[in-house]
């Protein structure tokens, strides 16, 4: 029952990659502590390198969508997260959020090379989002 679970927002500028493979993580991780979702300032589409990379360990997220942060207005949250310093200037406050976090991690859409340079990116981003996750959301 989701009653029992915090409620928590990760917002980014795009809710391409970062907030997308964060919503996935806390929900794979502590699932049944937290309700997990997340939104972007300027929503733009989940990039297909977060769903390999995410697939990679196992997480789906083939059924995510972006989604902006007018969808979670009006919305109650334990704890509103955002993953970018971009956002945090354009949404320091959510309206709703008990507690604000901010936690910034390296654009994935600023990568570039070949393929395999860019996955290895990523890869890079999603594991250093879960490590903070895995760390950070067991003591909230």
């Amino acid at each position: 029952m989701s009653g029992d679970k915090k409620r928590v927002l990760f917002i980014c500028t795009h809710n391409a990659a970062r907030s997308q493979m964060a919503e996935a993580l806390l929900r794979d991780l502590h699932g049944g502590l937290y309700e997990a979702h997340s939104a972007g300032t300027e929503p733009a589409g989940v990039s297909p390198y977060a769903v390999k990379v995410m697939a990679e360990i196992g997480i789906d997220m083939g059924a995510h969508r972006s989604k902006g942060i007018q969808e979670f207005l009006g919305q109650q949250f334990d704890c509103v997260v955002t993953v970018c310093d971009h956002a945090k200037e354009t949404c320091p406050y959510f309206p709703g959020g008990k507690k604000i976090l901010h936690r910034s991690f390296d654009d994935p859409s600023a990568l570039t090379g070949t393929e395999e340079e860019v996955m290895a990116g990523f890869r890079q981003i999603r594991d250093e989002i879960k490590s903070w996750i895995e760390n950070k959301f067991v003591k909230l």
